[in-house]
């Protein structure tokens, strides 16, 4: 799968310009495109890409061992009954081989302390595609699947889906280095106030300022305005693909289950014969087995939804990289205006002229020209202003470049494990229906022999 169409191969392939019109051809944002060459990576058992060479990893092994309910308060006062995970991690060079494990440290975790975690990276790192924890609570569900957030099944699947979240974070050659992730690991206490105390709340943008931002920018970049679009893209292909699984389980589980209904009928046949009756028997069992084996298959599938779910909300997060270059780029345009505008004051005090039509040419004219020593006074304001200006415009110039390299790094990095993520994913549930398939031919056959031995 690709993150931008053919069309848009050209823009980056070459430098891309974007200009920020401050009334003079000196002033020019202009933001390069970087070759990155991604690091190489190989997926673990539960479809986490982990790239090993990564500090962390090479220290401890991390591990989301269990999930247990429990009954407390909550901030109003309420009892109310959560779900907390434990964490378990070790050393990772501590076990030799052959040798019994290190005990591991261990620590429980509420969900809404993994979503704090999330939220503290996506305003610390915001030219980074943070990855989604699994979902609060159960989406795109058969209507045999329960969709309440504390059934055991779906709790399990969370816990499987909190542990890929922590690898995922552990194998970036960015989060993995985290402070305050390494202290969500390892402490217990006080994580929380450490976290806060990083003052990540006053940095978020505000979600109006972000669409103030999309709609009001002159000169996106197309790089990432493709990219946007093909994630938005990506996640109405990813929905349509889990809502027709859906629809599939259901009819499933119906067709499996009907055949039960032969296995009664055979053993109730088997009653009334003599020397077909050990058949019939025979053949009854088989679509009994037949029939209950749908359960397990259809709980297999989930897991591979949920590796399905976990690409559809990166979705969000690559969306979410994309409004903070708008912004910022919202930004620069705004900085460059500001300084046009004050360069055109400062040439109308010399010379004298108006450009256009303003208030303070409507003035001049009813009360008279200001003194020489005025306009003087004021040009050496405006010229301290434009030295500012142009200062904050160099400034505003250089994080824009900065926030591309940065991003479009990670971006690369995203779409290799993408690509390797959803092509194994899709492999192995076509395997899986391989097997599924070769299991009812192989009931099918059980029964055939078992007629004809009567």
């Amino acid at each position: 799968m690709r993150i931008a169409s053919s069309a848009d191969s050209s823009d980056n392939s070459r430098s891309q310009m974007i200009m920020a019109d401050s009334g003079s051809s000196d002033e020019v944002a202009v933001i390069c495109n970087t070759d990155i060459t991604s690091t190489e990576s190989e997926n673990n058992i539960i479809n986490t890409m982990v790239e090993r060479g990564t500090a962390l990893l090479k220290k401890m092994e991390i591990s989301v061992a269990e999930a247990d309910k429990r009954t407390g308060k909550n901030t109003v006062n309420m009892q109310e009954t959560y779900t907390v995970y434990l964490i378990e991690t070790r050393p990772a060079e501590s076990v030799s081989e052959g040798g019994t494990p290190v005990a591991p440290d261990t620590l429980w975790r509420r969900y809404s302390e993994f979503e704090l975690l999330r939220t503290y990276l996506l305003v610390t790192y915001p030219y980074i595609i943070v990855p989604p924890l699994p979902e609060k609570r159960a989406e795109f569900v058969w209507h045999k699947l329960s969709a309440d957030n504390l059934d055991p099944d779906f709790v399990e699947r969370r816990r499987v889906g909190l542990e890929n979240f922590l690898l995922r974070l552990a194998s970036h050659p960015v989060l993995s280095n985290d402070s305050i992730f390494f202290l969500f690991l390892t402490e217990e206490k006080g994580w929380r106030e450490a976290v806060l105390e990083t003052g990540f709340q006053d940095k978020a943008d505000s979600r109006l300022k972000s669409l103030s931002a999309m709609f009001r920018v002159k000169n996106p970049d197309k790089r990432f305005t493709a990219l946007k679009h093909y994630s938005e893209d990506l996640s109405t292909v990813i929905s349509q693909l889990l809502r027709i699984r859906a629809r599939v389980a259901d009819r499933l589980y119906g067709v499996y289950k009907v055949h039960g209904n032969y296995g009664r009928v055979f053993s109730e046949w088997s009653a009334i014969e003599k020397e077909m009756g050990d058949g019939l028997q025979s053949a009854g069992h088989h679509m009994d087995t037949y029939a209950a084996s749908i359960d397990d298959i259809l709980e297999e599938e989930e897991h591979y939804a949920d590796q399905l779910k976990e690409y559809l909300f990166y979705t969000e997060a690559v969306r979410s990289v994309c409004r903070k270059h708008e912004l910022i780029q919202y930004e620069l345009e705004m900085a460059a205006q500001d300084l046009s505008y004050k360069k055109q004051q400062k040439e109308e005090l010399e010379t004298g002229t108006v450009r256009i039509f303003s208030l303070k040419g409507m003035t001049s004219k009813l009360f008279g020209q200001e003194t020489q020593e005025q306009r003087e006074s004021k040009v050496a304001a405006l010229e301290q202003s434009i030295q500012e200006g142009e200062e904050a415009l160099k400034e505003k110039n250089a994080e824009s470049q900065e926030f591309v390299e940065k991003a479009w790094n990670d971006i690369e990095r995203f779409k290799e494990q993408k690509e390797k993520d959803l092509r194994e994913a899709l492999i192995s549930y076509a395997i899986m229906q391989i097997s599924m398939c070769k299991k009812g031919i192989q009931v099918w056959s059980n029964a055939k022999e078992c007629f004809n031995k009567m």
